[in-house]
């Protein structure tokens, strides 16, 4: 597990996330720990590494 930081597309503010990186494809949808928005991930790795995380707005 890696631990990556992303800024919120709601409120702006700095969230963590753990990446399990053994996984090379996940999208999946996860409350903001600030202000409890749901936040759409698309999270890319290979070879232990963390290649591509992108944060969108639910349903944009």
């Amino acid at each position: 597990m890696i631990e990556h930081f992303v800024q919120c597309p709601y409120c702006w503010e700095s969230i963590s996330i753990l990446i399990d990186t053994s996984i090379p494809e996940q999208d999946y949808v996860e409350d903001c720990e600030v202000c409890c928005n749901p936040i759409e991930f698309y999270v890319r790795s290979a070879d232990s590494r963390v290649l591509i995380v992108e944060v969108r707005e639910l349903g944009q």
